[in-house]
């Protein structure tokens, strides 16, 4: 059995359940999510498969 998991709906997924529970930290939670959208854009999520 094969199971592939992307990375960016996951990390989308933490950040909305985050932003519901805890409001005041979104403008941090967005600022992670776009750097860490942006290094994956960069470097490409060849190398990071589960």
């Amino acid at each position: 059995m094969n199971l592939h998991l992307a990375l960016t709906p996951l990390i989308s997924l933490v950040a909305g359940i985050l932003i519901l529970i805890m409001p005041k930290l979104l403008n941090f939670i967005v600022a992670i999510y776009l750097i860490i959208i942006g290094l994956v854009g960069l470097f490409g999520s060849g190398a990071v498969r589960l």
